[in-house]
């Protein structure tokens, strides 16, 4: 039966630094009880992952970065829900960051503003004017697996502890 831990072998994050990219390991320090496990980072992919790893996707969060912009001004925001659900961008979102208009933002500038790589990006080490936005349901999951900042690790930490992250708030994200 699937679990937030799966069959991985989960090592105490902030011993670990060479599992996350560097923007997180930096903060790693400011998040109690955060675990990692090395993951082959062609099964990065959640559905992927899932299956080979035997993680329950109700126990995975996945965190995508979106831009608004009003006017001249843009705002980029992480945005976290349960990999079983899917986050309300067009209305729920957008509403909350007070933009116009809002996307996806373009990977390779996700890439460069974040320090992570695509497929791992994490609301641990983000920029700290960043909005991260997390769904309620992540709030009471229990333990997560969320990305490292890379595609070759995850973390495990309990959903609570993301709404302790700077700049985080709590939100009824999903359709």
């Amino acid at each position: 039966m699937p679990t937030a831990e799966g069959n991985l072998s989960w090592e105490p994050a902030v011993e670990h630094p060479e599992l996350v990219a560097p923007p997180v390991a930096d903060a790693l320090p400011h998040v109690p009880g955060v675990r990692v496990a090395a993951i082959d980072a062609a099964l990065a992919d959640t559905a992927a992952f899932c299956a080979a790893y035997d993680v329950d996707p109700a126990s995975s969060a996945n965190c995508v970065v979106v831009e608004g912009r009003r006017a001249e001004v843009t705002t980029r925001a992480a945005v976290m829900v349960l990999a079983s659900d899917r986050a309300d961008v067009n209305r729920v979102v957008r509403k909350h960051l007070g933009v116009r208009k809002i996307s996806f933002a373009d990977q390779a500038l996700a890439e460069e503003l974040t320090g992570m790589q695509q497929g791992g990006i994490t609301p641990i080490g983000l920029p700290a004017d960043w909005p991260i936005l997390v769904d309620r349901a992540v709030v009471d999951a229990g333990p997560v697996v969320i990305g490292a900042g890379i595609r070759g690790a995850k973390l495990l930490v309990d959903g609570a502890t993301l709404a302790d992250l700077p700049g985080a708030e709590v939100l009824d994200l999903t359709l």
